[in-house]
């Protein structure tokens, strides 16, 4: 009887285990807030911690403020072998979420985290990806091509700009009137929206 129940509690531990995520930004962090908003009271995934390129950048007090360590590096950091590695893995991290995060990931923590690492971007991927594309460069771009629609992509990363399979999209109109300022709005929106939940329910594939 003792065998069996010992057996039922690792049972029990290996099975309730809280995944842990990493957010990568390198902005303001308002992605990065409400996703550590949205899992704070989760009780099998926690962000856990917060890694940013700008040591100015408003994502690091934001993280401060909800309590999650943080990490802040440059990119030479970065492009050393074994740095970024070392440190989800000190950390345990099951899962990286890129959320407004500016540098090329290098090829070894893709490669680490194979099917376990996302981003999210202000387009309609393939159409405006790629190298330079990001923010308000991305809504100009869309403007000024006179698209109809626009949206966000959740997808894989690889290690090149905008490349892995797509996951999720979600689409807004784009009205004869938008500004590129107009346009952020309603991705923010979409952004805030489905970010976090499609981050749950890749995570809950594991």
């Amino acid at each position: 009887m003792s065998c069996f129940r010992d057996f039922f509690d690792i049972q029990y531990i290996n099975i309730f285990i809280m995944k842990k995520i990493a957010v990568f930004a390198s902005g303001s962090g308002t992605n990065a807030e409400n996703i550590i908003r949205y899992f704070s009271n989760d009780n099998d995934i926690e962000v856990s911690l917060v890694l940013c390129n700008k040591a100015g950048a408003g994502v690091l007090e934001r993280a401060a403020r909800l309590g999650v360590e943080t990490v802040v590096f440059n990119a030479s950091q970065m492009r050393t072998p074994g740095f970024i590695t070392d440190i989800l893995k000190s950390h345990e991290i099951d899962y990286v979420v890129l959320a407004g995060f500016l540098l090329l990931v290098p090829a070894e923590v893709t490669q680490m985290y194979k099917g376990r690492i996302v981003n999210i971007h202000p387009a309609l991927l393939p159409l405006y990806g790629g190298k330079g594309m990001y923010g308000e460069n991305v809504h100009k771009a869309v403007i000024a091509a006179k698209e109809k629609r626009s949206g966000i992509t959740i997808h894989h990363v690889t290690e090149n700009y905008d490349e892995g399979a797509n996951i999720f999209q979600a689409t807004v109109d784009v009205a004869p009137d938008d500004t590129p300022e107009t346009l952020a709005t309603k991705i923010h929106a979409l952004e805030y929206e489905y970010f976090p939940k499609v981050i749950k329910s890749e995570i809950e594939k594991l």
